[in-house]
């Protein structure tokens, strides 16, 4: 008998499958005796263990039959299969859900990802690395594994854990939650979905910020959502724009506004909250990094301020320790909290218990009020040194939007297009510079060419050398070419 093995996995389970691939074709057709497994072993050259492992697992899966006294049967019954061809790579989508993934989101080519080959790289989003956070993690988790419950967590998250995030957001942003309004989440990504599923039907009308955040927009734009943007300017979302007829929904980042880096003011704060209240419309706020301000204390959050109970505030663990970690928190407003909870645990039964054990540890004995300090402390180094290395360098040939808080700079490129731009990031990155266009979070493209300058995962030697980079490609590059 030709059993060919696929080299894929232990020997017993390349066997079932290849003697599954016989009996359904009907190579062994149903009835047929299956060779001793002594005998099957020699002519195989595997041990007789694997092949007896092999047929217990037929026998399991219902492809044989044991008979006392006298062997193993094919107990395939009806036709044999007939052969298949190779499934397509490709299919129409399969819904309207399908369609529009396809429509709005390219996995393979998502902004800020790293450039290939890049010596240096202004990357955004990436987290500063702090040797000291991954010992005490390291400590929480171990901790945590022993004394966390085996069976599934709560799908509105531990106790401990919404306890503790009440006690932070009281300290440090302001908000003045209950644990019973905390709904804990695997992130941002996670909290506007389930937001968009809880208050949004097809087709209902969402405000967004011009520019905007691409991961949350293409998230309510996968659900249906129809968008309107709305344009920031120095003091956040222009209000005074917003539409007539309102929204279901209005999405902001107002403690630091993404990309720009805006400050949204407090009185488009009230007006915000006030336009929410008379309209009957709910607000999602974003609070991705707001503690890392370099000029003052961090300001309060917008939830903060609101009477109504109109906001769904998140926020996120990934950003001020890890990526990795996939946790973050939703304050829910009264009127939506059972129906986030039951969105939550319909979408995972809820987050990993071991991880959010360890941060409720971590959050309660100080260790995250210490990272947070160290944290702010060498960030401020950080984007000190690039803004004063720009300036020194390419000070004629940039405007920098200084927004004193975030990971990241906004810098346009004086007198150029987006054109202009998009070749001058493909000359960098030739020169083994990795850049980032602002493109990506514009419904509309901007007039002039912009970047994003990341500077939490470099050190300040790493900056001041990319920097020097950055100004040699300003000056070498051939600006007639891109536009």
């Amino acid at each position: 008998m030709y059993l060919p093995l696929d080299g894929r996995g232990p020997l017993h389970g390349q066997l079932v499958r290849s003697l599954k691939d016989a009996v359904m074709t009907g190579r062994l057709p149903s009835g047929l005796r299956f060779p001793p497994t002594r005998l099957l072993a020699q002519q195989l050259g595997v041990s007789r263990n694997t092949v007896l492992a092999a047929y217990e697992q037929l026998r399991a899966e219902g492809f044989m039959q044991a008979r006392v006294g006298s062997g193993s049967y094919v107990a395939m019954p009806g036709a044999p299969v007939q052969p298949r061809s190779e499934p397509p790579q490709r299919v129409a989508p399969q819904s309207a859900y399908a369609r529009r993934l396809r429509r709005y989101h390219d996995h393979a080519h998502m902004p800020g990802r790293r450039v290939p080959g890049a010596l240096h790289s202004f990357q955004y989003g990436v987290p500063f690395t702090n040797p000291l956070l991954t010992s005490a993690w390291a400590r929480a988790l171990s901790h945590a594994a022993v004394y966390t419950q085996p069976h599934y967590p709560t799908a509105q998250g531990l106790p401990a854990l919404r306890v503790a995030v009440c006690e932070y957001l009281s300290l440090r942003r302001g908000v003045h939650a209950r644990p019973e309004d905390i709904v804990i989440v695997t992130g941002t990504q996670q909290a506007v979905s389930l937001t968009a599923r809880v208050v949004l039907d097809e087709g209902d009308e969402v405000v967004i910020e011009e520019p905007q955040y691409f991961a949350v927009r293409e998230a309510l734009q996968i659900h249906g959502a129809r968008l309107l943007p709305v344009p920031v300017d120095g003091e956040g979302l222009c209000t005074d724009l917003l539409p007539e007829r309102p929204p279901r929904l209005i999405c902001v980042t107002p403690s630091h506004q993404f990309p720009t880096g805006a400050l949204m003011s407090l009185a488009r704060r009230r007006a915000l909250l006030d336009y929410a209240c008379r309209h009957d419309c709910w607000i999602f706020e974003d609070d991705y990094d707001g503690e890392f301000r370099y000029d003052a204390q961090p300001h309060a959050a917008l939830c903060g301020l609101d009477d109504s109970r109109r906001v769904i505030y998140t926020g996120t663990f990934s950003k001020v320790l890890f990526p990795s970690l996939r946790l973050g928190y939703i304050v829910a407003p009264p009127g939506l909290r059972d129906d986030l909870i039951s969105a939550k645990w319909v979408d995972d039964f809820g987050s990993p218990a071991i991880e959010q054990a360890a941060l409720a540890h971590f959050l309660a004995d100080g260790g995250f009020e210490r990272h947070l300090r160290r944290t702010a402390k060498t960030l401020k180094q950080r984007r000190d040194a690039l803004l004063g290395s720009l300036r020194r360098l390419a000070g004629d040939a940039v405007d920098i939007d200084d927004s004193h808080a975030g990971m990241h700079l906004v810098v346009w490129l004086r007198g150029r297009n987006v054109a202009q731009g998009e070749a001058f990031i493909a000359f960098a990155q030739s020169r083994g510079l990795g850049l980032y266009s602002i493109l990506p979070y514009y419904f509309e493209p901007p007039a002039r060419a912009g970047l994003l300058l990341g500077f939490g995962a470099m050190s300040v030697a790493e900056i001041e050398e990319a920097a020097r980079v950055f100004a040699l490609c300003l000056s070498e590059m051939d600006w007639g070419s891109g536009g």
